[in-house]
């Protein structure tokens, strides 16, 4: 077991050493941020005055060991607009993206997982069939496309919804459910499949044989042992939806997180904040992906037992 969590350590620095090297260098593709900053106005005194200041007249390999020196003294520079420290800025769009990507994954849970189980009990009847025709409809339906057309029915039409911002429970209900709409969608084509598999084993004509409750069949046999499937898929899902499913969904709604945060500094040219930015969100799926493999690991017995010997 030690060694499989040596070598889950090693891959997560790796991943992140090799993400850290491309933020650096695709951030100075974007253009020179201070031709954003400086404007028509300044004169070109002042603009060698500014890039001295933030160190750009540096060659790029300097550069990128300051970088890299940045994550050992824990200071990653100020941001070009606001003029404070990039660390400070970050952690105030965290918990806001948290609580979103925790409210969708909770949604995703408790919608994804009964129907992908009703889906495979009820195959052949009408439930089933209506379950399957809600999956399709996420998949088909971006996130952005049902932000924007929520918008246009619950606040623009019928007023009922907010809109920007996230002060009240209300708030949380569009931004949510245009965020869970495709991972209930893939969840549940997942729970199904995975259900299938599972009801044509031997141990679950076995429980049946023994007289229990077919409940207690479904729930305690079958999705135990299909959750083993679903931690993996899960993972990949959250970890996805972490990345780059936020970005969008914050921007429609103008949710202060790390989404949002990450769409202003790129057209901003705000390298300091858009580095720590995009590299907060790598280490959240470097360690989500890390969790899910630990997770996996321990649920499956063939696993446990092949990691012990």
């Amino acid at each position: 077991m030690l060694n499989y969590l040596l070598r889950t350590a090693l891959r997560m620095f790796l991943t992140f050493f090799v993400i850290v090297t491309l933020v650096f260098f695709a951030t100075r593709l974007s253009g020179n941020a201070i031709d954003y900053l400086a404007g028509e106005g300044m004169t070109e005194h002042d603009r060698e005055i500014l890039i001295r200041y933030y160190a750009l007249d540096r060659p790029i390999l300097d550069q990128y060991l300051a970088f890299l020196h940045a994550f050992l003294d824990g200071n990653f520079g100020l941001s070009f607009i606001e003029r404070r420290p990039v660390i400070d800025i970050v952690f105030e769009r965290l918990w806001p993206s948290a609580q979103l990507l925790l409210s969708a994954i909770g949604v995703t849970l408790l919608v994804s997982l009964p129907l992908g189980v009703i889906a495979a009990i009820w195959r052949k009847h009408w439930l089933g069939s209506a379950a399957m025709i809600v999956a399709f409809l996420g998949y088909a339906v971006p996130n952005f496309i049902l932000a924007v057309v929520m918008v246009l029915v619950f606040s623009y039409w019928l007023n009922w919804l907010p809109v920007v911002g996230n002060g009240t429970p209300l708030h949380f209900i569009m931004p949510t459910l245009a965020m869970a709409g495709v991972l209930i969608a893939a969840l549940t084509r997942f729970t199904r499949n995975a259900m299938l598999d599972v009801l044509g084993q031997d141990f679950m004509r076995t429980a049946r044989a023994k007289g229990l409750p077919e409940r207690e069949v479904i729930v305690q046999h079958g999705m135990r042992n299909a959750a083993i499937t679903l931690l993996s898929v899960i993972g990949l899902q959250v970890a996805g939806l972490a990345a780059s499913g936020s970005v969008v969904v914050e921007s429609i709604f103008a949710w202060p997180g790390i989404g949002d945060l990450l769409v202003s500094s790129a057209i901003r040219r705000d390298y300091p904040v858009l580095q720590f930015g995009v590299i907060t969100v790598a280490v959240a799926v470097i360690l989500i992906n890390a969790a899910i493999d630990l997770a996996y690991a321990w649920a499956d017995p063939r696993l446990r037992h092949q990691l012990k010997g």
